[in-house]
């Protein structure tokens, strides 16, 4: 199933809701599911129990399924140092038999930041922390066992870094970079990214992030096609007003607003967005998830995913 899940738990859950709901989408048959890294609840509303730590969820969730591939969208560069990273994917890339996928981005919400006494740098830098991180941990895992790694970056590096643990994948997890920035969003994912996320747009912002991916790797001299593209989306699937109403209740946003980048509707008004996405180049889609709670949304998003015609041959 090319249809993804994203959680956000820092909109208010419990890990007994996330777990739930990850055990019922590996049983439908959905193969991914990431979770957002955030520490404070974006947008008005109840923050209910409060946020959950991605890493922490990871782990756990790496102990309590058994197939369903996992990963952050976005773990901040600003929350982790580099190598500190780099050991808590490996150790859950272990704990869940290798099924890891790590999303590093340079971290975007001033205000969790404030809240948590976090530093918050302007773009520039948080962009230079960011590769500094991409850098140090792909050097980590590719390092040969035994050696120690130093490295020197932008705004940060190691000495003597042990390259320990080491994670199951080989040569390493994949690693994904995302976003919707014009160039060192591109150049980073040409550069290290396995996988390239367009979060949040039309279909025509994914083919506008695929020229850009495009030309990017020809600036580094990467095949284009060695990088997946993705893209992120709102859905709201429901089979009455009463059900796509709680639904976009739960996004907080409008429904004008969330047909900009994905879709309100039945099963079958879902696939016909998730055509468009396919269409303007996206091999995966992550569906966002702000209520964990709600069961009833997966099998409807499963039915949506299987009504998506086959894609045609390549012209």
């Amino acid at each position: 199933m090319t249809l993804r899940l994203l959680v956000e738990p820092q909109q208010g859950t419990t890990y007994t809701a996330v777990a739930a709901f990850a055990r019922e989408a590996e049983r439908l048959g959905f193969d991914a599911l990431m979770t957002s890294d955030h520490l404070l609840r974006i947008g008005d509303g109840d923050p209910g129990p409060g946020p959950l730590h991605a890493w922490t969820t990871l782990a756990g969730l790496a102990r309590d399924t058994e197939r369903i591939r996992l990963g952050t969208m976005m773990s901040a560069a600003t929350f982790h140092q580099p190598a500190v990273l780099a050991l808590m994917a490996a150790q859950v890339d272990q704990m869940s038999g290798g099924r890891l996928t790590l999303g590093v981005g340079s971290g975007w919400y001033e205000r969790e930041h404030q809240a948590y006494g976090l530093e918050f740098p302007g773009v520039a830098e948080r962009f230079d922390r960011l590769e500094d991180t991409l850098e140090i941990v792909t050097r980590l895992w590719a390092a040969e066992p035994g050696t120690e790694v130093s490295y020197q970056g932008l705004r940060t590096g190691i000495d003597r870094c042990p390259a320990l643990p080491r994670p199951v994948q080989r040569p390493r997890p994949p690693l994904l970079v995302g976003g919707q920035g014009k160039r060192r969003t591109p150049l980073l994912a040409a550069r290290f990214a396995d996988e390239f996320n367009i979060p949040f747009g039309a279909p025509a912002d994914v083919a506008a992030g695929i020229d850009r991916l495009t030309k990017a790797c020809a600036e580094v001299g990467r095949a284009p096609e060695e990088v997946t593209v993705t893209a992120a989306v709102v859905l709201c699937v429901g089979r009455d007003s009463r059900e796509l109403a709680a639904r976009v209740l739960d996004t907080g946003e409008p429904v004008e607003e969330i047909r900009g980048y994905g879709a309100v509707g039945t099963p079958e008004e879902i696939a016909a967005t998730l055509t468009a996405y396919r269409d303007a180049g996206a091999a995966h889609w992550y569906a966002q998830i702000n209520n964990p709670a709600d069961l009833g949304q997966l099998p409807l998003l499963a039915e949506a995913a299987a009504l998506v015609p086959a894609a045609g041959p390549a012209a």
